[in-house]
């Protein structure tokens, strides 16, 4: 190797730039044993000074070196890793310019080279699968072992076929929990309706552009959702194969199955739809019904070192409400940041409205709160915290609905939002339900309580610090009647999901936990109630257990016809597994005429707490019923049950009776029944009429949460079904008991429900009170020829009876965005549906 300058001392090359490294030699002639020091230009500009002290043994044997340390490498700083086109070049001491090796034409430059800023990051991510028919994953990408970011493009495919490009830019906290990464790294795509059936498909999820297959990936899987869709599908795909003679009935069979609708997996493209449509039906509102007063709504906001971006958008959320008629306090807890103060002081220059209060001394949320309570001028009072967000309407739909409904505490529906402004778990919540609020605190945000009822209930404790809000909530349901708690059906708060947000992290927040614990204990002392409170799975999420201060007489009744081997299981399962003693089992012996019956009935007549009734007549579950209470004069509770049910926690009556005597307006409880796999059949009934009513949370694992924990947390319903339920026998009788001339078989439990509730009593799901539910089994199902007009006609009728109520149209326990008539707290009703509702 010849040196390329032989007019200088120093002789060395350029030698490769390639994954981000410009690697080289050089050593100076006149002094072979000292190390070179390089200047580095990128684009022309000098970036850094290195030396040349690596091993290049190459180089020194080749040029017979007496020491090889003449080497370098320089890593490309990441600012010129951007995909662009940059040069980049090195010059000795003497400015002279170290020729690039691979410049190999005459007429190219010798000094300079030029390269594309990019390196193949390394990639980390997962394929979770397809859930309720959404699939998800998510992926980072870092270089050189740097932070690992989000924002990686992914390509989904279906049998080979690209389905969809994604941009994993979906909040995951768990990932950033676990990894330390960005959050925004998650990808969701809703599987098209078209590939839905039970025809198992093979799904890739691939890294674009250098097609890396995610771990996870590729999985084989079918989606069968709905069993008609399933089944429509499943035909589609069958005539696809058929010759084309057939295609009319293609056609045919496509233009029957339903068409996709929104879901949870869909949950932002719903959402953005449907706050543009909020905003047109507040507008009309505001035009056609004006506010007959214009009170002054205090907003409070207690501040404690947020993100300056965060409460930036938060306080000009307030500030764009359409509702002009608010003040807005802010309370700096402590004063931690001079930052924040300056933009506070400024923000209360700019505008009149806006009031701050200085705390010297950090005094935590409820200290802060206080110093803003005392301070509210408003008619109402509105609770906010500093880095969320209101929607632009929120007070004003909040004002509207206390002048319409008079009411002195309401609350709204919310969701949240990341840092890309994607909307996602909603929390659409249910009218006042005090036995959900004892599990756990629903009300939330947004919450809006008139300022003089706010006083009356009292300031925020500080010993309830991190539960503060439940603890003001239960204070405030001990005063006000429940009418006067008002739910508004509208989403009008976003909470603010980063990764120091409360709506992200609890792991590191337990002292919540046990503050939300002795809320709730504290709560129900007050009430003089007795009851052990404790977390669930060390949630925010609260199991009540009563204690039974006395034990009136049980009812169990249980109809049957003949299937004697089930009928007994299920009656010596009650004898084995019921801690409660003061019952009775009733068998209604509804005409059997087995051997195997009669040996039943005489065996099980000369236990001391069975008897039979038996009834010679057609199967009318409702009139068999009627009859068998006919005959339980002295007992307080009626346990209607199914033979195909059977208990195995010892506790079960307990429990039941323990929510039944809890508050003096319980009149009926249900129970948790389980499929034999251990997912759920019954965890209560939502009515509607688009589907009359539905089973909530069906299908779902026995351990699983449900809906913002609804499937572990005792809660006002607005139906159970009959197969495990207790009534009050003075109210069953007071409603008139079941319908049996016109509800004979079908949905005369979930009419005796609303008919209970219609007469001003509440109806509980009892989440710790479980049986397995074998269903259908004793009388078989409604879908077949002979049972189908029976089933047809009873629905019409409880669509005659019920379909004007209000009850009926908008289910006070189960949100009006949430479907009837499909997969319950899963599909969403079209925004465009729902115009109807007053603002």
């Amino acid at each position: 190797m010849t040196p390329p300058n032989a007019t200088s001392p120093f002789v060395g090359f350029f030698d490769t730039c390639e994954d981000g490294i410009a690697r080289g030699w050089a050593f100076d002639q006149l002094s072979p044993n000292s190390v070179v020091r390089l200047h580095v230009l990128i684009d022309n500009q000098e970036v850094a000074q290195i030396l040349c002290d690596a091993e290049r043994s190459d180089v020194a044997n080749m040029l017979d070196l007496a020491r090889p340390y003449v080497g370098f490498e320089f890593h490309i700083p990441d600012e010129f890793i951007d995909g662009a086109e940059h040069t980049i070049a090195f010059r000795f001491p003497d400015r002279s310019a170290v020729p690039f090796y691979g410049a190999r034409e005459a007429h190219d430059r010798k000094d300079v080279h030029t390269f594309f800023g990019y390196i193949q990051p390394t990639y980390q991510g997962y394929a979770d699968g397809i859930k309720q028919g959404v699939l998800r994953g998510w992926v980072v990408q870092s270089h050189r072992g740097g932070p690992k970011k989000g924002g990686v493009t992914v390509c989904v495919t279906a049998n080979g076929a690209n389905l969809a490009q994604l941009k994993a830019d979906r909040y995951r906290g768990d990932v950033a929990a676990v990894l330390g990464c960005d959050p925004n790294c998650g990808f969701e795509y809703v599987i098209p309706q078209r590939l839905r059936g039970s025809m198992p498909r093979e799904y890739r999820v691939i890294v674009m552009p250098e097609k890396i297959e995610l771990d996870g990936s590729p999985f084989v899987t079918s989606i069968a959702n709905d069993q008609l869709e399933t089944r429509l599908v499943d035909i589609a795909d069958t005539i696809d194969a058929l010759q084309k003679e057939l295609t009319r009935l293609r056609t045919e069979i496509r233009n029957v199955i339903p068409q996709p609708g929104f879901n949870l997996g869909d949950y932002d493209n719903w959402a953005r739809r449907y706050y543009a449509d909020l905003r047109s039906r507040v507008a009309q509102a505001r035009e056609q019904t004006p506010l007959k007063t214009q009170p002054l709504v205090s907003v409070l906001v207690p501040t404690y070192k947020p993100l300056m971006s965060d409460f930036e958008a938060a306080i000009e959320s307030v500030i764009g409400q359409t509702y002009p008629h608010w003040e807005l306090i802010i309370v700096d807890d402590g004063a931690k940041s001079a930052e924040i103060a300056e933009r506070i002081d400024l923000y209360c220059k700019q505008d009149s409205r806006i009031r701050a209060i200085t705390l010297k001394k950090n005094q935590g949320i409820a200290g802060a709160t206080n110093a803003g309570m005392d301070a509210a001028q408003g008619d109402y009072t509105v609770f906010f915290d500093h880095d969320d967000l209101m929607v632009d309407v929120a007070l004003e739909v909040m004002v509207r609905a206390a002048e319409r409904t008079g009411a002195r505490l309401l609350y709204s529906d919310e969701d949240k939002i990341d840092q890309a402004g994607y909307f996602s778990a909603p929390n659409f919540k249910p009218d006042f339900n005090h036995r959900y609020l004892l599990g756990c605190n629903y009300i939330c945000h947004l919450t809006m309580v008139e300022t003089k009822t706010m006083r009356e209930i009292g300031l925020l404790r500080k010993e309830y610090d991190g539960a503060q809000d439940h603890d003001f909530v239960l204070r405030a349901s001990e005063i006000l009647k429940g009418d006067e708690i008002y739910h508004v059906p509208e989403l009008l708060y976003h909470w603010r999901l980063t990764p120091n947000s409360t709506a992200v992290r609890i792991d590191n927040k337990q002292y919540a936990v046990q503050a939300g614990i002795k809320a709730v204990h504290d709560h129900l002392i007050r009430l003089k109630l007795k009851a052990d409170v404790s977390s669930i799975n060390e949630l925010s999420i609260y199991n009540v257990q009563w204690k039974l201060t006395r034990k009136p007489k049980v009812s169990i009744i249980i109809p049957f016809k003949d299937q004697i081997e089930m009928t007994q299981r299920c009656v010596e399962a009650i004898l084995e597994h019921t801690d409660y003693r003061n019952y009775e089992i009733v068998l209604v012996d509804n005409w059997s005429v087995t051997l195997e019956s009669v040996r039943f009935t005489k065996t099980f007549s000369k236990r001391r707490n069975i008897r039979f009734v038996r009834i010679e007549e057609p199967f009318n579950y409702s009139r068999i019923n009627n009859l068998a209470v006919a005959t339980c004069n002295k007992s307080e509770f009626y346990m209607f049950m199914n033979n195909d049910v059977f208990v195995e926690n010892g506790s079960w009556l307990s429990e039941l009776i323990g929510e039944a005597l809890a508050e003096p307006n319980v009149g009926a409880v249900g129970a948790k029944l389980l499929y034999p796999d251990d997912t759920i059949q019954h965890a209560g009934v939502a009515v509607g009429p688009a589907g009359v009513a539905t089973h909530i949370h069906r299908a779902i694992n026995r351990y699983d949460y449900g809906y913002i924990g609804r499937a572990r947390l005792s809660h006002e319903v607005t139906a159970v079904t009959a197969a495990a339920m207790l009534v009050r026998a003075d109210v069953f009788k007071k409603i008139g008991g079941f319908d049996e001339l016109d509800l004979q078989v079908a949905y005369n439990d979930v009419d005796l429900c609303l008919k209970i509730r219609a007469a001003g009593y509440k109806i509980i799901f009892a989440a710790n009170a479980i049986a397995y539910h074998h269903e259908s089994i004793s009388r078989g199902s409604d879908q077949t020829p002979e049972h189908e007009g029976r089933f047809l006609r009873e629905t019409q009728t409880m669509q005659d009876r019920w379909g004007k109520q209000a009850i009926f149209i908008r289910d006070p326990a189960y949100s009006r965005f949430f479907a009837t008539d499909h997969q319950p707290f899963f599909e969403l009703v079209d925004p465009r549906r729902l115009a109807d509702y007053p603002i």
